[in-house]
């Protein structure tokens, strides 16, 4: 490494692993629904049911092949949210006997889900995982934490878990705070911001209008999901919907439209340049190759390898930029050998940073779109992020992929795809 990469003790210290014979075979999500829109009454568990059957429905891959589930969610959506993964594997169709775990490492966690599969599948724990990030943004709770012994007069403390989790309480700042130490740090402008916040609509308009994520996206139906000797679930949409079929976010959005917000935080970031708060999940299969060659199955993609670092919190959101390089590293491919990329864009100028300190062309990333314009339901994200960058090395014709992301605390995780 180079002396002067200022992230070079993090990359060091990365956990990272290099993958022979594991492949991505399929993904499926449902469309990331506005915070409060049709999706508001939908826990994570059933968001998580949803996705899962959708994928075993579209890929033809039999539920009862899987022997491993890992999910992956942030904020408890229910009070049964404890059961979250096993629920998941149960009324998804996995076979009862299939162990489930719960995987957390807040905006990675997707990516996660997908790593700790690959994990299970080297230690020969699993042949077949199911993978499932998901969230219900618009369920977070209102809580306290203090009053379980009673509480005084007028000192009653509920608060929004939703607001009050993007506070960083080591240094003492919000999520949005960190994108703003970013942007001037790599002297990013709010008009480079807006800019490209116009270009992830864009590109999110384009894609879907030109059926790209029509092979990925299930639409939502109202349903009820029975289980022998147990209680059914149900999922129902809002607003009498009967059917929710296409991400509710990504909408024409002009740079004139968004240079006109105010700023949320001081800065540059905007509610107009960060990602959309969104309720979704999306599901994967990670799978052996002994399997997918004994079932004549096509993949989508190999995971050669990935990582997670760390970085300062103050600056979290850099945490793509180490992440990727470790995992190309471990890999033992070059940046340059990367095709496409896919990094979550918590914040716009938190996206430009790492563009900035990777050095990559604008060309290559986030080209359908990213969660500025589609959302970013923070446990699923992973998921989606991955399955995308799969679908695009394949329709691109590019060796080499890249999935990344920013979490808070200063966390960076990448997965990284070749298209065999």
């Amino acid at each position: 490494m180079s002396p002067a990469n200022p992230f070079a003790a993090s990359e060091a210290a990365a956990q990272s692993a290099q993958y022979d014979d594991i492949w991505l075979v399929a993904g499926q999500r449902t469309p990331f629904a506005d915070y409060n829109g049709a999706l508001r009454d939908v826990s994570a568990t059933d968001l998580g049911i949803c996705a899962a059957r959708a994928l075993f429905a579209t890929s033809g891959i039999p539920a009862g092949e899987v022997d491993g589930i890992v999910a992956g969610n942030m904020a408890q959506s229910s009070f049964d949210a404890y059961f979250l993964p096993r629920h998941i594997g149960l009324y998804a169709g996995v076979a009862p006997t299939v162990p489930a775990l719960l995987v957390q490492r807040l905006c990675c966690t997707g990516f996660e889900t997908l790593l700790t599969a690959a994990d299970q599948i080297a230690l020969g724990k699993a042949r077949v995982v199911l993978s499932v990030g998901t969230e219900s943004m618009s369920r977070n709770p209102v809580a306290a934490y203090t009053h379980r012994a009673g509480f005084r007069l007028g000192q009653v403390d509920f608060r929004d878990f939703l607001w009050e989790a993007t506070l960083d309480t080591a240094p003492g700042i919000g999520m949005g705070d960190t994108a703003e130490n970013l942007a001037k740090r790599y002297g990013i402008s709010r008009d480079e911001v807006d800019r490209f916040a116009a270009l992830s609509f864009e590109r999110g308009c384009a894609a879907w209008d030109a059926g790209w994520y029509a092979d990925e996206v299930s639409a939502v139906v109202n349903a009820t999901w029975s289980l022998d000797g147990y209680r059914p679930r149900s999922l129902k949409l809002a607003d009498r919907l009967e059917r929710f079929a296409r991400d509710g976010h990504v909408r024409p959005t002009a740079f004139e439209t968004l240079k006109k917000l105010k700023p949320a935080f001081g800065g540059v970031q905007t509610g107009g340049n960060s990602s959309a708060i969104v309720d979704g999940a999306a599901a994967a299969i990670v799978a052996h190759g002994d399997w997918v060659r004994a079932h004549g199955l096509t993949p989508l993609a190999r995971i050669v390898g990935g990582a997670a670092v760390t970085v300062p919190p103050e600056i979290m959101g850099i945490g793509p930029a180490p992440a990727i390089r470790a995992a190309a590293a471990r890999c033992g491919i070059a940046l340059g050998d990367i095709g496409r990329i896919e990094i979550n864009e918590a914040f716009g100028a938190q996206f430009l940073a790492c563009q900035r300190e990777l050095g990559f062309e604008l060309e290559r990333a986030n080209s359908r779109g990213g969660a500025i314009a589609i959302g970013h339901p923070l446990g699923a994200s992973g998921v989606r992020l991955t399955h995308t960058v799969a679908r695009q090395m394949r329709a691109d014709g590019v060796q080499y992929g890249v999935s990344s992301a920013c979490a808070g605390g200063g966390q960076g995780v990448a997965v990284v795809l070749e298209n065999v």
